[in-house]
C-alpha cells in the first residue's frame, strides 16, 4: 500500500507539473513553464535514483537508467516538457504495473484473505470459541450454516452439504455422508453439523493451499529471469542508438528521442503479470501451480506420465456389472448382498453397501455371518440363507449357468468376479474393479492435441491389471510392476529425450512427482505427500484438470512470449525512427506510455482461460 501512494504522489507531481507548465505560457505567470516542468522531473528523477541505488545495494542492476537518463537528458538538454513527460509516462507505469500485479494477483489473494479463523470446539462446559490455530486433531467441532472448516477432519453426523467452490473450484454443492473427509477452506452450505478434527490448522488442506500461493507470488521461472538479463542489454544498446543518431545528425535531441522511446518495460512487466495471471486463473479452476518456474515447466511438456490407481482409475473398488439369472430382480439381489456385507470390513464390501444407499435400497440386519477370509461371506438375510463370495467358495466344482459370462467375454482380467447364491441356487454375479475415471481417455486425446506428443502409465500393479486399463485407454507404453526407485529411473529416461510430467495421487509417487519436470498430484483425497512432492496439485477429483492445466500452462507462456516480442519490436521501430528525426521526445514518451500500455493488456489475457473445446466431464456410466 506504502508503494502504491508513493508512485500515485509522484504521478500526480509530474501530471500537475505538465498541465501547469502548459498554462503558464498561455496565462503569462511569472514563472516560466520550463522552470515549472524541470521542478516537476526532478522528484521523480530523484526517486528513481534512490530505487536504483537500493537495487544496487542489494546486487541488482536498475533497468529503469534509460528513463533516468532521459529525464537528466531532458532537462540538461533544454526540452525540459519531455522530461516532465518521461517522469508522467514512468510514473503511471509503475502505477499501471502495481494495478495489473494487483488484478492478477486477486485470486491468489482472495484464498489467503478467506482463511478460518474460528472453530466452535465442543468441551465439558459446552461449546467454546477458540481460534483455528489451537485446534488439536480429535477435538469434537461444531460448524454452523455458513461458516469455513477450520480443519480436516471426519464428519459425525449423516449428512452434510458443503460449498468446496474456493478449494476445488466445482461451482455445485457436494453432499458428504458420515465417515467421510472434510477438508478445511469449504464452507457449509447446509444444516450445522459436527466433525471431528483429523488435523491441526497448519496441517490441513487449506494450509497447504496458502503455502502453495506464497511459493507461487514469490518464485522466479527462467524464462523471467532471461528476460531480466536481456534487459540489462538495453542500457548499452540503447546508449550506442544515442549516440550513434547524435553524431550522424549532429542533433543531441535525436539521442533525446531515442532514449525517451527506449525502455525494457516489456520485459520487466509482461512476463510476470502474465505468469501471476497463469497462477490465478489455474487456482480458479482448482489447479494449484507452484509459481512461475512451475508453469513454464508446464507448458513445455511433451511425455506425460500416468500412475494407473487413483489416477486414471477412480482408485477404489466399484461395481462394474451385475448379471442375474433371468427370474431374479437386480435392486432386490443387490439388497440382499449389500445387508450381507454389512458385516464384512473389507473394501469391497463397503463399495457394495455404499452403492446400495446410493440407489435407496432399504438394507437388512444379517445373522449368523461367517466370513471366510478372502474368499467370501455367509448368513442369513430376511430369512433367507445367502453366500456371495469365490466361485470355488459360491459354487464349488460345479459349472456356472449359462448365463454367467466367462472371464474373456465380460472383457475385463484385472475384475473381481463375485458369486452369489440364494438358498443354495446361483442367481447372481457382480463384477467390480478399479474403473476408468470418466474422463481419463478424454484426457489423453485433449493433452495429445496441445502437443503432448507421448503418453505412457507407470504403475507397480501387475502386467495383466495394467494391460487391461491400457486397452481402453490412448495409452503409448505400459510399464508394470514398478517399484517407486523403477518408476524414478523410466522418469529419468523419458526426460532425457523431452519434457516430462508426472502425474500420480500416492504416498509413492513423491519421489516420481520430484523428479520429473513437472510433477502433478491428485490432491483431491488429501495425498499430503504427493502434494507436497508436487509443482502442481490438483484439489478436484478429476484427471482432465491435468489437460487443462497444461492448456493454461501453454497460453501463458505464450502470452507472455507475444507481450516481449511485440512490445520490444515496437520500441525497437520506435527507436530508428527517433534516430531519423521522425519522432520528437515529446511524442516518443507519450508512444512508449501506448506501448507499455498495450503490452500489460495483453499479459493481463492470462486471467481469461482458453476457449473449452469439450467439456472434460465426469460421466457415469449406469448399472443395469
Amino acid at each position: 500500500m506504502r508503494k502504491i501512494a508513493i508512485h500515485l504522489s509522484l504521478f500526480a507531481v509530474a501530471f500537475a507539473g505538465t498541465v501547469a507548465g502548459l498554462l503558464a505560457g498561455r496565462l503569462d505567470w511569472p514563472v516560466s513553464a520550463s522552470l515549472i516542468w524541470s521542478a516537476a522531473t526532478v522528484p521523480v528523477a530523484a526517486a528513481l535514483a534512490v530505487s536504483m541505488l537500493h537495487d544496487l545495494l542489494i546486487g541488482r542492476v536498475g533497468v529503469d537508467a534509460i528513463a533516468l537518463v532521459a529525464m537528466v537528458a531532458s532537462i540538461a538538454m533544454g526540452e525540459p516538457l519531455a522530461g516532465t513527460v518521461v517522469a508522467m509516462m514512468y510514473s503511471g507505469g509503475n502505477l499501471l504495473e502495481d494495478y495489473a500485479r494487483g488484478k492478477a494477483e486477486h485470486e491468489l489473494r482472495s484464498l489467503r484473505d478467506r482463511t478460518p479463523r474460528i472453530a466452535h470446539r465442543r468441551e465439558a462446559k459446552g461449546l467454546v470459541d477458540v481460534a483455528a490455530e489451537e485446534v488439536l486433531p480429535g477435538d469434537e467441532l461444531l460448524v454452523r450454516a455458513g461458516e469455513l472448516l477450520p480443519v480436516d477432519g471426519e464428519l459425525l453426523d449423516a449428512r452434510a452439504k458443503l460449498d468446496e467452490s474456493a478449494v476445488t473450484g466445482e461451482p455445485l454443492l457436494e453432499t458428504r455422508s458420515k465417515g467421510d473427509l472434510l477438508r478445511s477452506g469449504t464452507a457449509n452450505a447446509g444444516e450445522a453439523f459436527r466433525y471431528r478434527a483429523s488435523a491441526a490448522a497448519r496441517e490441513s488442506t487449506y494450509a497447504g493451499i496458502i503455502r502453495m500461493v506464497e511459493a507461487a507470488q514469490t518464485a522466479k521461472a527462467p524464462f523471467i529471469r532471461m528476460a531480466d538479463r536481456f534487459a540489462l542489454l538495453l542500457l548499452p544498446a540503447t546508449l550506442l542508438v544515442a549516440g550513434l543518431a547524435w553524431w550522424l545528425a549532429g542533433d543531441p535531441i535525436r539521442a533525446l528521442a531515442v532514449l525517451v522511446v527506449a525502455t525494457p518495460c516489456p520485459l520487466i512487466l509482461a512476463a510476470p503479470v502474465a505468469f501471476i495471471g497463469g497462477v490465478s486463473r489455474a487456482a480458479r479452476s482448482g489447479i494449484l501451480i507452484k509459481g512461475s518456474s512451475a508453469i513454464e515447466a508446464l507448458g513445455r511438456t511433451r511425455t506425460a506420465i500416468f500412475d494407473k490407481t487413483g489416477t486414471l482409475t477412480e482408485g477404489g473398488a466399484r461395481l462394474i456389472a451385475l448379471h442375474a439369472a433371468p427370474d431374479v430382480d437386480t435392486d432386490e439381489i443387490l439388497r440382499l448382498v449389500a445387508s450381507l456385507e454389512q458385516a464384512s470390513h473389507h473394501v469391497l464390501a463397503e463399495a457394495l453397501v455404499g452403492f446400495a444407499r446410493q440407489r435407496a435400497l432399504r438394507l437388512s440386519h444379517p445373522s449368523d455371518v461367517r466370513e471366510y477370509r478372502g474368499s467370501g461371506l455367509e448368513g442369513i438375510v430376511d430369512g433367507r440363507h445367502l453366500r456371495a463370495g469365490s466361485r470355488s467358495l459360491v459354487l464349488g466344482e460345479a459349472a456356472p449357468p449359462d448365463w454367467v459370462p466367462s472371464t474373456e467375454a465380460d472383457g475385463d482380467f484385472a475384475a473381481l468376479r463375485i458369486f452369489v447364491a440364494v438358498e443354495g441356487r446361483i442367481v447372481a454375479l457382480l463384477i467390480m474393479a478399479d474403473a476408468i475415471r470418466p474422463d481419463a481417455s478424454e484426457t489423453l486425446v485433449r493433452l495429445r492435441e496441445i502437443g503432448v506428443d507421448r503418453l505412457l502409465m507407470v504403475t507397480g500393479d501387475d502386467a495383466n491389471a495394467a494391460a487391461a486399463i491400457a486397452a481402453r485407454l490412448p495409452i503409448d507404453e505400459v510399464r508394470a510392476n514398478c517399484s517407486p526407485a523403477e518408476k524414478v529411473a523410466a522418469i529419468r529416461t523419458e526426460r532425457a529425450c523431452q519434457p516430462t510430467m508426472m502425474v500420480g495421487d500416492g504416498l509413492n509417487d513423491a519421489p516420481a512427482l520430484a523428479a520429473a519436470d513437472i510433477g502433478v498430484a491428485m490432491g483431491a483425497r488429501g495425498a499430503t505427500a504427493s502434494s507436497e512432492a508436487a509443482d502442481v496439485v490438483i484439489l478436484v477429483d478429476r484427471v482432465g484438470r491435468v489437460a487443462e492445466a497444461v492448456a493454461i500452462a501453454q497460453r501463458t507462456c505464450e502470452i507472455a512470449r507475444q507481450s516481449i516480442v511485440v512490445g520490444l519490436g515496437l520500441s525497437g521501430i520506435a527507436m530508428v525512427l527517433a534516430s531519423f528525426g521522425l519522432i520528437p521526445p515529446v511524442t516518443g514518451a507519450f508512444l512508449q506510455q501506448g506501448i507499455d500500455i498495450a503490452v500489460i493488456l495483453n499479459a493481463l489475457r492470462t486471467l481469461v482461460g482458453p476457449e473449452d473445446r469439450g467439456s472434460i466431464a465426469a460421466k457415469g456410466s449406469p448399472i443395469p
